[in-house]
């Protein structure tokens, strides 16, 4: 399941931005990917997501592959667009 995200303010929404989205990135069984302006890294790295360098405004897509891919793109989706 793949979905496009424009990414918010994650900075100011939460504490430690980074580390909550691989947290939650985590939770899940599936296969978590995030790609833009280039890139494309594992959600659930903690290195990946730091050299990624998510910031407000990009637009990114988020694709989930496995038994709970639904519920992982959502979540990642909320946690990006400071919805959750």
């Amino acid at each position: 399941m793949t979905e496009l995200v424009k990414v918010a303010d994650i900075n100011k929404a939460h504490k430690n931005p980074i580390a909550e989205l691989v947290q939650i990135a985590c939770k899940f069984d599936s296969h978590i990917e995030i790609e833009g302006e280039g890139k494309n890294i594992n959600a659930k790295s903690l290195m990946g997501i730091m050299a990624f360098g998510l910031k407000e405004g990009i637009e990114v897509k988020v694709t989930a592959t496995g038994s709970d891919e639904s519920n992982a793109t959502d979540a990642i989706r909320n946690f990006l667009t400071c919805n959750d």
